[in-house]
């Protein structure tokens, strides 16, 4: 999996047209990723001011509306990849437009106790 981390506020800074130029780029990799057989699944997530978090205490779910605490970065968005190993998934990774403007985080996918 390819995590999008990107700054946050960044795309606040942007022009509306900036933000389209950014976006048409998005499309582009993914539709290359889509012909090259190794997309899975891919989403743009929106900004993180917009999410909702739920915590369970004591057998009771609370739901915590933003603000939450202080970050640099948000998870932008994911794409969710069929590589055959480590070293393709980087590589990949380094075509990302989106590596010029945040961070791309390369994660295998398995079971949480490992």
């Amino acid at each position: 999996m390819l995590l999008i981390q990107e700054p946050v506020g960044q795309r606040q800074a942007r022009t509306e047209s900036e933000g389209h130029a950014v976006y048409e780029r998005m499309l582009e990799f993914t539709d290359q990723l889509k012909q090259r057989g190794v997309l899975l699944a891919v989403e743009s997530l929106v900004s993180q001011d917009r999410a909702t978090r739920i915590k369970v205490s004591n057998g009771r779910a609370s739901v915590i509306d933003g603000p939450f605490a202080e970050a640099k970065e948000m998870i932008g968005g994911f794409f969710l990849l069929n590589c055959a190993t480590r070293e393709q998934a980087v590589a990949i990774a380094a075509e990302c437009p989106a590596a010029e403007w945040a961070t791309v985080e390369v994660r295998a996918t398995g079971p949480c106790y490992t």
